[in-house]
């Protein structure tokens, strides 16, 4: 499975930013999906998840009410909306794939067995 994240930037805090994670490779109907984030000197943590079939999210608590997961598997994309960015947001955002028959979508970082590049979002104050 190949992944691309794209769609990070510099914005201001307050401001919105749409993220998208295209893959390919495999059945996107076995796959489930992650957003994850790594910020200067810190470990990388869960964002968000969504499962195979769009039909269940998760999201950290940090981000909850603020950012939202789709996913159109027509387009082999996954997109992480990102509304009322705070500069502790700040950080590269990696996404992440899951290649399952289980209906678990994992939201611990050792449990997906795909990565991409990441993407840096910059929200300054």
């Amino acid at each position: 499975v190949q992944l691309q994240a794209s769609g990070g930037g510099l914005v201001q805090a307050g401001g919105s930013l749409k993220l998208s994670c295209a893959f390919s490779g495999r059945t996107p109907s076995r796959l489930s999906i992650g957003w994850f984030r790594q910020a200067p000197g810190l470990e990388r943590e869960f964002v968000a998840a969504i499962s195979r079939s769009g039909a269940s999210t998760y999201y950290a608590d940090s981000v909850k009410g603020r950012f939202t997961i789709s996913r159109d598997n027509n387009k082999n994309t996954v997109y992480l909306q990102m509304n009322t960015l705070k500069p502790e947001d700040t950080a590269v955002y990696y996404c992440a794939a899951q290649y399952t028959i289980s209906s678990h979508t994992p939201q611990r970082s050792d449990e997906y067995n795909y990565w991409g590049q990441g993407t840096l979002v910059t929200v300054s104050s």
